[in-house]
């Protein structure tokens, strides 16, 4: 269950990104918010092709992602609004729409970074030794973990996310975790990577055929950030 409270959090410590609709940025400055826009990809919408076509990622970007921002920015002003006017009915309305798309938004700008071009640098496993070495040691070898990890991917009902996170806590171990919709990863473990199992994701590609996506997303994880974000050297906000 994603705590409403630590999601409002998490969106408020987010970087400032502007905004592409000038009457919700302004009414959001008023309230005291930032206006979350949509965050550019790193590579090119056919930068993962074969393994994910052009078409797919700039409905899932230009689209679908773009969706969960512009829906998140109305929410948080109605809620905003909502809270000056004392109007405790509507806030506790707003919460389901501010947990879906505000998660939607950090799932896919976590997601977008965790990929990278089949063949590149970064989508070498030899950029992720420390990352690499844990998994060895929790799984018992690195294929071990992959059939795992797919099996978790392949078992969500409905839609949903798998993600690999380092726990919180002096253990710091690694675990295979799940979530529904899009509900993110919550308290204090860290995101390393995810994949997004909503239809969206693959279906004009892979139709029905959803074990076909996960073999082929296995080329094109980005083992640099992956490692960025076990180690703690990566910059970006991925703890509520």
């Amino acid at each position: 269950m994603v705590n409403f409270s630590n999601l409002l959090q998490y969106l408020a410590l987010q970087s400032p990104l502007g905004s592409d609709s000038t009457n919700t940025t302004v009414n959001l400055a008023k309230m005291g918010l930032t206006a979350y826009t949509l965050p550019a990809l790193p590579y090119a919408y056919d930068a993962l092709e074969p393994h994910i076509s052009a078409q797919i990622m700039e409905l899932h970007h230009a689209k679908h992602h773009q969706a969960y921002v512009t829906n998140l920015n109305k929410a948080l002003e109605s809620h905003v609004a909502a809270v000056a006017h004392g109007d405790v009915a509507t806030q506790i309305a707003l919460q389901q729409a501010i947990k879906f798309n505000g998660g939607g938004h950090i799932n896919h700008s976590l997601f977008w970074k965790n990929l990278a071009p089949a063949g590149s640098a970064e989508a070498s496993l030899d950029r992720a030794r420390s990352l690499v070495s844990e998994i060895e040691k929790t799984w018992g070898g690195f294929d071990q973990f992959k059939t795992a990890f797919s099996a978790a991917l392949l078992g969500i009902q409905g839609s949903g996310w798998g993600w690999l996170v380092r726990e919180a806590g002096n253990g710091a171990g690694l675990r295979i975790v799940t979530t529904k919709d899009q509900d993110p990863v919550v308290g204090a473990d860290v995101p390393i990577f995810g994949v997004d199992m909503w239809e969206h994701a693959y279906y004009i590609q892979y139709l029905n055929g959803k074990a076909a996506y996960v073999e082929n997303i296995w080329n094109i994880i980005n083992w640099k950030t992956a490692e960025e974000r076990f180690t703690g050297q990566s910059e970006e906000k991925t703890e509520l």
